[in-house]
């Protein structure tokens, strides 16, 4: 089957473990919430593809949207960015600085970004290494300090609630066993068992799972019960399609726009933010490969996705129980990993193919973006520490990983978390590349290339034994 869920023992390479005990408070919950507007100048790159080019044109703006929760005694934030990928001194910086400015503690602030594959990069050149930031990675960490900032201010008495509900129509794993050889090639001289998005060839069977649950987490007001947020949660990777070289927050914005539609939201009343995480999408995305349909105008079909997935919430949350009461809690843990470097044979044969003459008949078609990416690995450092978060609200668990997790690593952490339900939001608090779980290392793809991924085969193992075992803590 699709899953396997190893207890491995204990693990000696967590490096640091930050716990904030504080009693639950009876004093009121409170919330609050805030957009802003962290869309780049036109000429700025957009970085989802192989082969960036500048923005020409932005068809809707992206922003940064913001949580801050409140039990009397704990404090926590969310923010949930507009962009394809955010590296981790970009966050820490403003996690930084909202410690400074509004005594949240770094460990209780969570910063994601949705995956969106039309915006700016806010990554380093190299993942593992940190670098000077970018003018944009700098106005990136201050708008999401504004954002928390506004938030704080605007707390208020509230109640919470959460739920879920399917959708699966929108969800394809995108690896699949395909039967020719040619299809299965790879940027190395050899041949891999799947292919990430296979063109029209002969399809066997999807190398994985979908993870169909839209989760979300609903703030009113307890004094009026007018909305204040709602944080949702689909296991989806960007839908694409917009037209010519723009600018555009994908089906993540078009679910905030369409919510506050459906939630009648009079723009001149009390501030509404809808928010739209992506979950555990590394291996998923929305094409249907069995049966593939018509082309599709522009923005068509993230316009599709993003109001069915805002129908589908709207209407789970008229059956929420919301609560008043609520304990708060937080966990942050850096967990080291290994590097995966190249071994003499794989650096041998990259540095052939860079040396091969423009007009020559490439063996792979992305063999020279992958010799280069493979000597830039050969020489970062050995070792890597990655932030991990969980995060409880109640009786709901969060996990927060800084990676494109897969989907049955997801589902994993769902059926292994104390705290029910759970989901998790990936490209959390960093962005360190693919995390394929040792079974789909062995089967190769894109996914799993040196290069695309990072770090030791094992990772998503370690990274869930710990993440249970943050959990468990809170549970305590």
């Amino acid at each position: 089957m699709f899953r396997t869920f190893p207890w491995l023992a204990a693990f000696a390479s967590v490096t640091l473990l930050l716990r904030f005990e504080a009693p639950i408070s009876q004093a009121d919950f409170k919330a609050g919430a805030a957009i802003v507007n962290i869309t780049p100048p036109l000429g700025e790159l957009v970085v989802g593809g192989f082969h960036p080019y500048p923005a020409e044109d932005v068809h809707d703006e992206l922003h940064a949207r913001c949580i801050v929760l409140e039990d009397g005694a704990t404090k926590l934030a969310f923010v949930v960015c507009d962009n394809v990928g955010i590296s981790r001194d970009v966050f820490d910086q403003a996690k930084s600085l909202i410690e400074k400015k509004f005594q949240i503690p770094m460990a209780h602030q969570l910063m994601a970004a949705t995956h969106t594959h039309s915006a700016t990069t806010a990554r380093s050149t190299n993942m593992l290494v940190p670098e000077e930031l970018s003018w944009y990675q700098r106005f990136l960490a201050q708008r999401i300090v504004d954002g928390i900032q506004m938030a704080n201010q605007r707390l208020e008495s509230a109640e919470l609630g959460w739920g879920a509900v399917d959708e699966p129509s929108e969800l394809f794993n995108r690896r699949w066993f395909v039967a020719d050889e040619i299809d299965r090639r790879n940027p190395f001289g050899g041949v891999d068992r799947v292919r990430m998005n296979p063109p029209n060839v002969t399809l066997i069977r999807p190398a994985g799972p979908i993870d169909p649950q839209v989760s979300f987490v609903t703030v009113r007001s307890s004094k009026d019960q007018h909305p204040i947020a709602v944080l949702a949660n689909y296991s989806l990777h960007y839908v694409g399609g917009v037209a010519g070289k723009s600018i555009s927050a994908d089906y993540f914005g078009v679910f905030a726009e369409e919510l506050n539609q459906l939630m009648k939201i009079d723009s001149e009343s009390k501030p509404f933010v809808a928010i739209l995480s992506n979950g555990t999408s590394g291996d998923v995305n929305n094409i249907n490969f069995l049966e593939r349909g018509p082309k599709l105008e522009p923005y068509q079909k993230m316009r599709q996705v993003g109001q069915l997935i805002a129908n589908r919430v709207h209407g789970a949350m008229q059956n929420v129980a919301y609560q008043k009461v609520l304990p708060l809690a937080a966990r942050l843990s850096e967990l080291t990993l290994k590097v995966r470097k190249p071994d003499a044979k794989l650096l041998e044969y990259c540095e052939t193919v860079q040396k091969k003459p423009a007009d020559e008949k490439p063996y792979h078609s992305l063999e020279k973006i992958y010799a280069d990416r493979v000597m830039m690995q050969a020489k970062s450092p050995d070792e890597v520490k990655v932030p991990l978060q969980t995060f409880r609200i109640g009786s709901l668990g969060i996990a927060a990983i800084p990676f494109e997790v897969f989907t049955e690593t997801g589902l994993e952490i769902k059926e292994r978390s104390p705290f029910q339900p759970s989901f998790t939001m990936e490209l959390a608090n960093g962005s360190f590349g693919y995390l394929p779980p040792p079974r789909q290392h062995d089967l190769g793809g894109y996914e799993t290339w040196l290069g695309t991924n990072k770090v030791e085969r094992d990772a998503s193992e370690k990274i869930v034994n710990q993440l249970m075992t943050m959990f468990g803590e809170m549970k305590e």
